[in-house]
């Protein structure tokens, strides 16, 4: 204590400190049975740890109490280290910290509730000094107990966080992840579900008087935390507020995936992007553990074919990036493929009308794209014939024009 001074506080015609001091035993065993009544997660630890740990934190903390309503002064700084380990110990065990804290107000609910019944007209001056005293005593107790929890915490989060760093760079590397997954208390799945990821830009990001730096993080933050929710299992991650790569766990071997699966993260994908508040765009490719560096690499060059070709925010597999992906593989073919468009080069009006064509397959529905007449969509296409001897509106031409817009794309990306 700070202090030595006795404040002579008396409620029932005795010293406070005195009666408090020779039911304490009982008292302790009181305030843990209300603990583990009104605190489920307390009622589920191993009975050893109620009548051990627990209850010798139940004493000391009264005995702490005590000392304060003896003395007038807050506790000490060993006691207060005492409470500190003790909330440590409870992070250790995943009791939520607001728990623990509630069950420091029940043991002085307790105390309290024992007092009062005896409490004399004549004492109501220390009833109330008590009381004032009894909050400065929470007052003091409650951050040295949160403190220490939240420091444990950290501890947990920093050494939990690197240790999942360690097993995503060594599922990257191609290097044996288990027994990193067994350090890190991890079981390794039969599939990872590889994902490279590119975000774009919330609009807090570019809004004046914001610092952009925040609203990244924060936009990254909530594309975690959604990410993490909708995924079972443990989510290996390593992304910035503009993207990178996150390994998903899934229970069924890559081999057997279905159309359901990717359809559901497909789901996943679009809610990501809805919380996070920014067009996220992915490749993926699943692969067992051991094949994850080829994944990885796979679902890199699935998300540049699908970025470079103008593809909306999405989930893309391989399947659904064939023909451009094919394109992107450099070879005589692909100049060759590319410069049955060199004719149209400098013309974006005429380039514009044939991607829009192609993507929209009709006339009419390019000109309202467009937001011209049918008869300029017309003419255009005619121009086009002219001048490649490619005609977009002739079933056999249409591959061969698609290939060519997308050898087109590949080497203009190669050479910026």
């Amino acid at each position: 204590m700070t202090g030595d001074k006795d404040p002579g506080f008396r409620i029932g015609g005795r010293p406070l400190a005195e009666r408090l001091t020779e039911v304490l035993p009982s008292l302790a065993k009181t305030v843990l049975a209300e603990i583990v009544s009104r605190i489920p997660e307390y009622g589920l630890l191993p009975a050893e740890e109620l009548s051990g740990d627990i209850t010798h934190v139940i004493e000391q903390n009264l005995r702490s109490f005590i000392d304060t309503l003896r003395t007038g002064s807050t506790p000490t700084r060993e006691e207060l280290d005492f409470l500190r380990e003790s909330a440590a110990r409870r992070a250790e065990e995943g009791i939520p910290l607001d728990i623990v804290l509630t069950a420091y107000h029940i043991g002085i609910q307790v105390v309290w509730a024992s007092l009062t019944p005896d409490a004399r007209p004549e004492e109501v001056t220390d009833v109330l000094a008590v009381n004032a005293l009894t909050l400065r005593y929470l007052e003091v107790v409650t951050p040295v107990v949160g403190a220490g929890y939240l420091d444990e915490r950290q501890t947990m989060f920093d050494d939990e966080r690197s240790a999942r760093h360690t097993l995503l760079s060594a599922l990257l590397d191609g290097e044996p992840a288990e027994v990193m997954a067994g350090q890190a208390g991890l079981r390794m799945p039969p599939c990872y579900l590889v994902l490279a990821v590119s975000v774009g830009a919330h609009p807090d990001e570019e809004a004046d008087g914001v610092d952009p730096l925040v609203a990244g993080r924060r936009k990254l933050r909530r594309l975690r935390v959604e990410l993490e929710r909708q995924i079972r299992g443990t989510v290996l991650t390593s992304l910035t507020p503009e993207g990178g790569v996150a390994l998903l766990p899934h229970e069924t071997a890559a081999c057997d995936l279905t159309a359901r699966d990717w359809a559901w993260l497909t789901r996943v994908l679009a809610d990501v992007t809805r919380t996070a508040g920014a067009d996220v765009i992915a490749g993926v490719a699943a692969a067992e553990p051991s094949g994850v560096p080829a994944a990885a690499g796979l679902a890199q060059d699935v998300l540049a074919v699908a970025i470079g070709s103008g593809r909306s925010a999405g989930l893309y597999r391989l399947d659904d990036v064939l023909l451009e992906y094919q394109f992107s593989r450099p070879g005589p073919a692909l100049d060759r493929l590319a410069s049955r468009l060199a004719p149209l080069d400098g013309n974006e009006e005429l380039l514009q009308t044939l991607e829009t064509f192609l993507r929209r397959g009709g006339r009419r529905q390019t000109a309202a794209a467009l937001h011209v007449h049918p008869n300029t969509v017309d003419y255009r296409l005619r121009r086009i014939a002219d001048l490649t001897g490619l005609d977009p509106t002739r079933l056999e031409h249409v591959a061969l024009v698609s290939a060519a817009l997308a050898a087109r794309a590949t080497i203009g990306r190669t050479r910026s």
